[in-house]
C-alpha cells in the first residue's frame, strides 16, 4: 500500500484567520492610568476641602479623572512568552497579541489567553484490527503547537479535546490501513518511518481548520493482541527458522561443490558416480545437522 492508498480527510473551510490586533505598549498607558487616579483623588481631596460652589466642580472632575485613570488601567494587559491573547469586542473578532510583555488594548474588549507553546498528546493503547484483520494494540505520541490562534478558538469547541480525538482517529485509520507484518506489502512493524510520516500528514489534514501544526508523530507501542500473541510468535519463529534453514542448505551446497571441484583438479581421489553421490549426501548431513558428525570408520569396501 502506498501513500497515496491513504484517504485524503476532507475538513470545513475555516472562517476566521489570525490577524493582528491594534496594541500599544503598556508602561506608558500605565503612567498616565497612575497620574489620571492620583490626579482624581487630589482634585477630589481639594474639591471637598475648598467648600462652597467649588466642592461641585472638585468631586465632579476628581470622579471623573479618577474612573478615566481606571478605565485605562483596565486596558492593560500581560502577554507572558509563549502566550497569545485573543480579542473580541462585542462578540467580534478584533485580533491577536502575540507581543510578550505589558501591552494595552480597547479595555472593553474580552482577552482569552491562549498557549502557543509545543504541546504532547499520548494517546491511549487502543485495540484495531490491522488492514489482515489481525487484533492489534498500537498507541501513538503527537507533537503539536498552535498556529492560528484565531481558528483554535473560534472554528472548534475545545481545540485541545479536538486534537486528541482526531489523533485517535487518524492512529485507528492508519493501523487498519496497513498489515502488522508483512515481506511483500507496507508494513506497521518494518516500515515505522513511512507509517509515522503518513499519520504525521494525515493528522495535519485533521487539524489544519483548527489552527494546529502537527511537528512530529511517533507510534510508541504496537504489538499483536494478548488472544493471537502466542499463534503470531509462533509463526514467527516458524519463519525464523525457515529462512535459517534455507541459507544452511545453500552454504552446505556451495560447500559440497566447492570440495568436489577441488577433489577433481588436484586429483585427490578418483569417485565414480555412486561414491560421488554418498560423499554429497555424507556431507550434506554432516553440514546440515543441528548436532556434531559422529564419524564411522568404514573398513570394509563401498560395494560390499
Amino acid at each position: 500500500m502506498t501513500k497515496n492508498a491513504v484517504a485524503n480527510v476532507e475538513m470545513p473551510r475555516p472562517q476566521v484567520e489570525e490577524r493582528q490586533a491594534k496594541d500599544i505598549g503598556g508602561w506608558g498607558m500605565l503612567g498616565v492610568s497612575i497620574v489620571l487616579v492620583l490626579a482624581g483623588a487630589g482634585v477630589l481631596a481639594g474639591g471637598v476641602a475648598a467648600g462652597g460652589a467649588g466642592i461641585v466642580v472638585g468631586i465632579v472632575v476628581g470622579i471623573v479623572l479618577f474612573l478615566a485613570g481606571l478605565v485605562l488601567a483596565a486596558g492593560l494587559t500581560p502577554v507572558a512568552p509563549g502566550e497569545a491573547r485573543v480579542l473580541q469586542l462585542l462578540g467580534r473578532y478584533t485580533g491577536t497579541v502575540r507581543t510578550d510583555g505589558l501591552r494595552w488594548v480597547n479595555p472593553i474588549t474580552q482577552r482569552q489567553r491562549i498557549s502557543t507553546r509545543i504541546r504532547n498528546h499520548e494517546t491511549g493503547q487502543s485495540k484495531v484490527n490491522d488492514l489482515d484483520g489481525n487484533p492489534i494494540e498500537i498507541s501513538a505520541v503527537v507533537v503539536w503547537q498552535v498556529r492560528d490562534t484565531a481558528r483554535a478558538v473560534f472554528e472548534v469547541d475545545d481545540f485541545v479535546e479536538f486534537v486528541a480525538f482526531q489523533t485517535e482517529a487518524a492512529v485507528r485509520h492508519i493501523a487498519g490501513s496497513f498489515p502488522y507484518d508483512s515481506a511483500e506489502r507496507t508494513s506497521l512493524r518494518d516500515n515505522a518511518d513511512e507509517i509515522t510520516a503518513q499519520l504525521s500528514d494525515e493528522l495535519s489534514q485533521r487539524v489544519e481548520s483548527a489552527g494546529v501544526r502537527i511537528i512530529e508523530s511517533r507510534i510508541t507501542r504496537l504489538a499483536y493482541a494478548p488472544e493471537i500473541a502466542q499463534a503470531m510468535l509462533r509463526r514467527q519463529q516458524a519463519g525464523a527458522v525457515v529462512a535459517a534453514r534455507k541459507q544452511i542448505v545453500d552454504g552446505a551446497v556451495g560447500m559440497v561443490q566447492l570440495a568436489l571441484d577441488r577433489l577433481d583438479q588436484e586429483h585427490v581421489v578418483d569417485l565414480d558416480e555412486e561414491r560421488r553421490a554418498t560423499m554429497v549426501s555424507n556431507l550434506l548431513v554432516v553440514l546440515c545437522a543441528d548436532r556434531d558428525a559422529q564419524p564411522v570408520v568404514n573398513t570394509g569396501s563401498l560395494y560390499q
